[in-house]
């Protein structure tokens, strides 16, 4: 399905289903986003920590880390789906 993505805006992007609290911890909430919103996402955050204090697309968007890469995402044309590595602390 295409359309908009909630967190960085893109318009005409191929959309999945991000739960705003992972499913781990109970989240029944979701968010549509682009591919590379949604795997940045889990490539820079634990479940923890999404579930704690990242469980909203506002809380999202003004933390730095992702902010960061939204503000880059932005100017990428819709189709592009850039290689996302996972943070060292998130390898472990």
């Amino acid at each position: 399905m295409k359309g908009m993505c909630e967190l960085c805006g893109r318009e005409d992007v191929v959309l999945t289903v991000h739960h705003l609290t992972p499913k781990e911890y109970g989240g029944t909430e979701t968010a549509k986003l682009c591919i590379p919103c949604h795997k940045q996402i889990h490539a820079l955050y634990t479940n923890e920590e999404l579930a704690s204090r990242l469980y909203t697309i506002e809380q999202l968007q003004h933390d730095e880390q992702i902010a960061s890469f939204v503000r880059w995402i932005r100017k990428q044309p819709a189709e592009r789906i850039p290689k996302i590595k996972k943070a060292k602390r998130q390898k472990r």
